[in-house]
């Protein structure tokens, strides 16, 4: 995408899956974005070169998604000034997961990253529109729309369960995906 406002990277293809989720989000808010493979580990240089030059290039927020020992998205956030919002991937390798989550989430003083879910890419993609949104009138009204339709998604099951009772509701949902 031309112009791209969030960089979205990931440790290997692996991470594709999980990571799109977080382009799909963008796409909906009309926000451009790269999406690239960066590895701490494997490409070290290369996680520098795109942390050191990511403000300048125009970028506004990272996303940095990781598996395993996750040090991606707080080797990037120790780099750049730009904010950088952390997904920890369940990896083939992982344990439960568990290590991606605290390896993102426990930064130590000074270099923070803010951390999603387990697998959590779409709240970041949310996150990042949010802190783009904080300057781009379009971008926030854009998020407001989202919110009312999450809200009117709810109320909608409200009143199913207000008019049908809950039974009938669960048996319904069990009948669908039993």
């Amino acid at each position: 995408m031309s112009n791209p406002q969030v960089g979205i990277i990931m440790g290997s293809d692996s991470d594709l899956k999980v990571m799109s989720a977080a382009a799909e989000i963008l796409e909906k808010f009309d926000i451009p974005f790269e999406l690239t493979i960066v590895s701490a580990h494997r490409t070290p240089h290369r996680m520098i070169e795109y942390a050191e030059q990511a403000a300048e290039r125009g970028l506004k927020v990272i996303i940095a998604g990781a598996g395993g020992a996750a040090h991606l998205p707080g080797m990037v956030a120790s780099i750049t000034t730009l904010p950088v919002i952390g997904v920890p991937v369940k990896s083939s390798n992982s344990i439960d997961g568990w290590d991606s989550v605290l390896s993102i989430l426990q930064m130590p003083a000074g270099i923070p990253v803010a951390t999603v879910a387990l697998n959590g890419a779409a709240n970041a993609g949310i996150l990042a529109a949010n802190i783009i949104g904080a300057f781009d009138k379009s971008v926030a009204e854009k998020l407001q729309t989202y919110k009312n339709e999450l809200r009117d998604k709810v109320m909608t099951n409200v009143d199913k369960i207000d008019r049908l009772g809950y039974k009938k509701v669960l048996e319904h949902k069990l009948s669908m995906h039993p």
